[in-house]
């Protein structure tokens, strides 16, 4: 007897992986003895019996997947349940500040503010304070009282003759191609309600960019807009498109850490006609930027490129964008500003946290500097090299908040570009679906079944009251910290937890460079004292 009993119990282990199959056959006979007593239970217990029965055959005479051919049927859960995962996660399992890659609670911040629904928090913070990390801004008894929350920055260097006077927030570098038509002229129209810059993406200015906002003229290394037959630079074709009214800025980018050169288009889809007339490339084709400028090849030239950009431009200012990457290839080009005495009026520091569009995970995660230690570094450089004053310097990776806004800009930053926040601000919910072409709200999709949904007059209105909203608790932030802009926060307004007992400012905190410290002589930091003086002008190399 027991010698059959642990036949028995092996052969249930054994075999049990094809209960639910074999339930399923079962489930046909009995759906058909059901139909005499019950017909509609009987067809339905019959009809899923033979479905059922379908898929097992199907699962136990596949070859792709040995998974389903040990598990018939009940490996479908398996794969059911890793499909919906992301949502399972998100909407059930994570807590309100776990940021894969936004928190629960900075969605939630930007759909309020959208909405303009009060965004005010009952019985204080969820944060807990005594945790290593935890930052918080000093404020001040000596509060002030601002007339407005209109925060503006000058951009223009002593070389520009038409500086523009730009918001402190402004939409972050997103392609069409990458994002909508419907998504584009959303933001582009919330830019001109609410009288900030809209950031073309390096893809160029689309019909749908041209909705009355300010843009920012990205030029990448594909120079789309402003190329010739053979992909590279055409002065001609640039003049012309630099002479609209509302282009108010040029940014050449250079490099960005979480995303490898796709030309502002999801990886796969062909150029489309409204894609090729913003591009100026061929209907049909792969849509691709090349790893690098054809323009230039040196620090030194770099500098001749951006006073020909600004020449050609009428004056208008003329700034990079890089995620910093090697520093001595940094420290190279601060040498190229001071020495040819030719600097951009803006830099744009990206985060290596990553951007608006698909990316490898190998980039995503682990390529470029985070936006934190990569801003410093420039600040460092250019206050070290005396010419900070002249260079604006703005701040875009994950930032959502007006705290975000004042603790980048106690690390050194003059204005910030938003694009997931704008995006949320437009209906993003975060569905990670970017790279397939199907992103549920339209956002981020050609396939016109999908961006019509998105309305673009409501979006325009939300996406302009987001960055109102968020002006106003910047200017509530600047006065309780009594300040009037919020290029007045410092280091010193930034602490950050650092231990159970210990508290420090990030003055204390990180190394900072003295105005004109690199030109006077040699330099404790570890990255400039290492790296710094292998740096050259005319190679992006470094030397022995």
């Amino acid at each position: 007897m027991r010698l059959r009993f642990t036949h028995a119990t092996e052969f249930a282990r054994h075999y049990e992986r094809y209960l639910p199959f074999a339930v399923a056959v079962l489930l046909i006979p009995m759906g058909l003895l059901l139909i005499g007593p019950a017909p509609v239970l009987g067809v339905f217990v019959a009809l899923l019996g033979l479905a059922g029965t379908a898929v097992g055959i199907h699962d136990l005479t596949q070859t792709q997947h040995a998974l389903m051919r040990n598990y018939p049927l009940s490996s479908r859960m398996r794969y059911l349940l890793e499909h919906f995962r992301p949502e399972i996660r998100q909407y059930f399992v994570e807590d309100d500040h776990a940021e894969t890659p936004f928190s629960r609670e900075q969605r939630a911040v930007v759909y309020r503010r959208s909405k303009g629904i009060e965004g005010v928090r009952p019985f204080g913070t969820l944060c807990n304070v005594y945790s290593d990390g935890y930052e918080w801004l000093n404020h001040s008894m000596a509060t002030t009282h601002l007339p407005d929350q209109d925060f503006r920055i000058r951009v223009g260097g002593p070389d520009c003759t038409r500086p523009y006077d730009s918001s402190v927030v402004n939409i972050s570098g997103m392609s069409y191609g990458a994002l909508s038509p419907n998504a584009i002229e959303a933001l582009n129209r919330a830019a001109k309600a609410g009288g900030f810059a809209h950031t073309t993406g390096e893809g160029s200015i689309s019909r749908y960019h041209r909705m009355g906002g300010d843009l920012v003229w990205q030029i990448g290394s594909g120079y789309f807009g402003c190329r010739d037959a053979d992909g590279g630079f055409s002065a001609e074709r640039f003049t012309e498109a630099a002479a609209d009214e509302a282009v108010k800025m040029i940014e050449i980018k250079l490099s960005q850490g979480a995303k490898p050169g796709h030309g502002g288009i999801l990886p796969g889809p062909k150029v489309t006609t409204a894609i090729a007339e913003a591009r100026g490339v061929p209907v049909g084709v792969d849509c691709i930027s090349p790893s690098s400028h054809s323009a230039f090849s040196t620090p030194r030239g770099l500098c001749s490129f951006i006073a020909r950009l600004r020449e050609m431009s009428g004056g208008k200012p003329v700034g990079i964008k890089m995620c910093v990457g090697h520093p001595w290839e940094w420290f190279a080009l601060a040498k190229a500003f001071r020495e040819t005495g030719i600097a951009p009026d803006f830099i744009t520091v990206d985060g290596g946290e990553g951007g608006t569009g698909a990316a490898p995970v190998e980039f995503a995660d682990h390529k470029g500097a985070p936006l934190r230690d990569g801003l410093m570094l420039v600040h460092n450089t250019l206050v070290g090299l005396g010419i900070r004053d002249r260079i604006k310097l703005v701040a875009s990776a994950k930032i959502v908040t007006a705290f975000d806004i004042c603790r980048i800009s106690a690390l050194g930053a003059d204005g910030v570009n938003m694009a997931r926040g704008f995006m949320f601000a437009i209906g993003c919910i975060q569905a990670q679906a970017c790279h397939t072409g199907k992103c549920p709200t339209g956002i981020t999709t050609q396939d016109p079944d999908r961006y019509r949904a998105l309305v673009v007059p409501d979006k325009a209105v939300r996406a302009a009251r987001f960055h109102a909203a968020t002006m106003h608790a910047l200017k509530e932030a600047c006065e309780s910290s009594g300040l009037r802009h919020p290029d007045q926060f410092t280091p010193h307004h930034l602490m950050i937890r650092t231990g159970p007992r210990e508290v420090r400012s990030a003055a204390s905190l990180y190394d900072w460079l003295q105005p004109g410290e690199l030109v006077s002589g040699a330099v404790a930091h570890p990255a400039f004292a290492k790296y710094w003086h292998r740096a050259q002008v005319d190679s992006f190399a470094m030397t022995a």
